[in-house]
């Protein structure tokens, strides 16, 4: 089946959040072809991380030949530790969610980092949700709303939700969320479906860039689970814990971990 992805906005040529946006939507367009195609369980999850990923690696390398790109499904080519901008992607987060149809709890990330005097940090990102039809940028960071809810949520994982997330939650009065994809997860608070997402089960730097751009850019407090900030382009992408919550939360959650650790 062919797949047309349109003409970029112009002004993508010049600005990184459009680009990103429209990486992102585009590739969510592209998966939900691939699951019109009549395939299922293992197949379907393959056919839908390469396809994304080859598409998004085709655009960029015509749209910004000259930048660096990390990809969960490509090799990693360590030519981008020497470079000044590099594209942090996960073609499909959340691919068991994406292979169970109707699920909405997938998403496609597209971030950007750009090296500057102190080091580097995420310049632009987006999290497209193509099934809620949604993409949260940093070109127009979301408006969080107020909590909607009594107690603080907490996102989890619909599976297996951490032993030490239950007792935060038992600490903080929280209830839990479950859902899939840790991109969704994130967006979640942004979303005000959740107002914390706490993890440190194991994660990679294309997991969390474009939701924490974008989560920073909405005004949350994201983290690693110590507190320390969020690196990115590092020579081991290995990342694995986060924080990404409500200003008012931070400081409860990391007390919390600080005393009890992860375990």
């Amino acid at each position: 089946m062919t797949f047309d992805p349109g003409t970029p906005p112009a002004a993508s040529a010049t600005d990184d959040h459009v680009l990103a946006t429209w990486l992102a939507e585009v590739a969510g367009r592209r998966l939900l072809q691939v699951r019109q195609e009549g395939l299922g369980g293992r197949e379907l999850k393959d056919a839908g991380d390469r396809a994304a990923h080859e598409l998004l690696m085709g655009l960029l390398a015509e749209l910004r030949p000259g930048d660096a790109v990390l990809s969960e499904e490509g090799k990693d080519d360590k030519a981008r530790l020497e470079a000044d901008r590099v594209w942090i992607v996960d073609p499909l987060d959340g691919t068991r969610e994406f292979s169970e149809p109707p699920r909405d709890d997938w998403a496609v990330h597209v971030a950007l980092w750009e090296r500057s005097a102190d080091g580097g940090d995420l310049t632009a990102g987006a999290v497209a949700q193509p099934v809620l039809g949604e993409t949260f940028t940093t070109g127009e960071a979301p408006a969080v709303p107020a909590s909607s809810s009594e107690r603080p949520r907490i996102a989890v994982s619909r599976s297996r939700p951490p032993a030490f997330v239950q007792a935060l939650a038992e600490e903080i009065g929280a209830e839990l969320v479950p859902m899939g994809s840790a991109g969704v997860k994130m967006m979640s608070v942004v979303r005000d479906v959740a107002d914390a997402y706490v993890h440190a089960g194991g994660q990679y730097e294309w997991d969390s860039a474009a939701p924490v751009a974008v989560a920073r850019a909405a005004g949350l407090f994201t983290s690693r689970v110590d507190g320390s900030p969020l690196v990115y382009n590092q020579d081991d992408v290995y990342l694995p814990d986060v924080v990404v919550c409500r200003p008012e939360l931070s400081e409860r959650i990391l007390a919390f971990i600080a005393a009890h650790g992860t375990e």
